[in-house]
Order: structure tokens, then C-alpha cells, then sequence
């Protein structure tokens, strides 16, 4: 018994501070991060069929018939990086059920997106960032990032790096139980 004891107790400890470690390392590349999602000006997107659009950031939303009160998940890539290709089969499960929109940040213009998107089979809604000026604007200078934007495009939840399924399925519902009051 006391074996067990022990080995939990140690178990314990050691969890606790790799949670600490990891809970400081977002602080930390989070740090930057505006508390609004606030793209200026005139964007570029890609739609799910390939198509491409143009407009403001409320022109998008309107286009894909996102309502202004739910939570949505935003996604931040590129087409370079290696864990953003282990979380795409996560992405694509959770924008089959929840309003989710990418950023495709320093990865080219419309036409290598597209061709990227299309040889992955990632039927995505993808703003285009081809020069990583929306990403740094947001203090966001390593991917992936993934963040909810509640209903007033308030960033919430923001996480670099790996996020599993559950782990973004988690913070888009603690964004729906609070409605526009989420914590960060």
C-alpha cells in the first residue's frame, strides 16, 4: 500500500507541474493577444467549393450566415507547418458541427492556398493572410492558434499549438454557457 501510495503521490507532483509548465507557456505566447478579434479593412477568403470572396470581416460572417450570438471557432495555420497538418482531420470534424473559419497565415496567395486545401480534401472556410500581418496584428506569431470569438468577436480561449478535438469542443461550449461573458 504504500507503493501506491506513493507512486501516486509522485504521479501527483509530476502532473501538476507539467500542467504549470504548460499553462505558463500559453501565458506566454498568448501574451500579445488583443481581447477583440478585430481584422481592418478589406479581407480575402476561400470558400469550401474554392470560390474566393472579398469584403470586411462582418461581410464574411453575413455570407456564411453566421449568427452575431454564437461562439465561433477560429483556426490559424500554414501550410508549412507540421502540427497544423496533424490537427486538420480535428478542424474539419469540428467545422462539420460548429461555425469554424481559418486563417491561412503566411502561406502564399489564393491560388497555393486553394491548391493546398484542394490535395488535403480540407473543405474549409479560409481567410486568406498571405503576408502574416493579421496574425501579428493579433500577437500571434507561431501556429497553429486556435481561439473562439464570442458574440462580440471578443477573443476567447486563445491556445498555441497542438489543441486536440476535445480540447476545442470544450472551449466552444464554455463560450456557449457563458454567452458573452466567456473568460479568456
Amino acid at each position: 500500500m504504500g507503493r501506491i501510495r506513493h507512486f501516486v503521490r509522485e504521479a501527483s507532483i509530476t502532473l501538476t507541474l507539467a500542467l504549470g509548465v504548460f499553462l505558463g507557456v500559453q501565458a506566454w505566447l498568448t501574451r500579445a493577444t488583443p481581447e477583440q478579434w478585430a481584422p481592418e479593412g478589406m479581407l480575402a477568403w476561400l470558400l469550401p467549393d474554392g470560390s474566393e470572396g472579398r469584403g470586411t470581416w462582418a461581410d464574411l460572417r453575413a455570407q456564411l450566415g453566421i449568427r452575431g450570438d454564437s461562439p465561433l471557432a477560429l483556426h490559424v495555420w500554414a501550410t508549412w507547418c507540421g502540427i497544423c497538418r496533424a490537427e486538420e482531420g480535428t478542424v474539419t470534424a469540428l467545422a462539420a458541427e460548429r461555425p469554424v473559419v481559418t486563417l491561412a497565415t503566411r502561406s502564399g496567395d489564393a491560388a497555393t492556398v486553394r491548391a493546398y486545401l484542394r490535395q488535403r480534401g480540407l473543405p474549409w472556410v479560409t481567410v486568406l493572410d498571405a503576408d502574416g500581418r493579421l496574425a501579428a496584428a493579433h500577437g500571434w506569431r507561431s501556429v497553429p492558434v486556435f481561439a473562439v470569438l464570442d458574440a462580440g468577436d471578443r477573443l476567447r480561449h486563445v491556445t498555441v499549438g497542438y489543441t486536440t478535438g476535445l480540447g476545442m469542443r470544450l472551449r466552444l461550449w464554455a463560450a456557449t454557457l457563458r454567452g458573452t461573458g466567456a473568460g479568456g
